[in-house]
């Protein structure tokens, strides 16, 4: 994993809040981390979450699958920049791909997987043809298409 492979990156501080007794960012907080770089990239395409995406389109989004490998560390006050981009995007599915970066040293790597879905059957929908344009116009690049769902 590369930070070339990220057309979108978002930068945040470590907050004291998330450091634990061994001095070093909690495993769980990477998580948030991933949370906040993908309300920033719905953002950064133009389709903010929940209002843009939700009201304009009537489906909502589930989390099936969250996944971390840790390859370093960082600590209260460090400066990190994390990747955030769509690794696949399938016909109600997509996969979020993370790198999170200390400068130069690649720290974190990990992926979340969504299913969009009807809100009140929960039962998988299409995604939007706009999102998914939007999707694929921004990536440098290019997402993994297909129908099926990773579920």
């Amino acid at each position: 994993m590369r930070r070339d492979d990220f057309t979108f990156l978002h930068t945040l501080r470590v907050r004291w809040a998330e450091v634990d007794r061994q001095d070093v960012v909690f495993n769980g907080n990477y998580f948030l981390y991933f949370d906040v770089a993908v309300a920033e990239y719905w953002r950064a395409i133009g389709i903010p979450y929940p209002d843009g995406y939700v009201n304009s389109y009537g489906t909502d989004v589930y989390a099936v699958k969250a996944t971390a490998e840790y390859h370093g560390s960082a600590t209260y006050d460090d400066m990190l920049d994390v990747g955030c981009r769509v690794g696949r995007i399938g016909r109600s599915s997509l996969q979020f791909v993370f790198g999170v970066w200390h400068g130069e040293e690649h720290i974190t790597s990990g992926e979340l997987i969504y299913v969009n879905a009807d809100p009140k059957t929960r039962k998988s929908a299409p995604w939007a043809e706009a999102f998914r344009k939007a999707v694929l116009n921004f990536e440098r690049v290019a997402p993994e298409t297909g129908a099926g769902t990773p579920r």
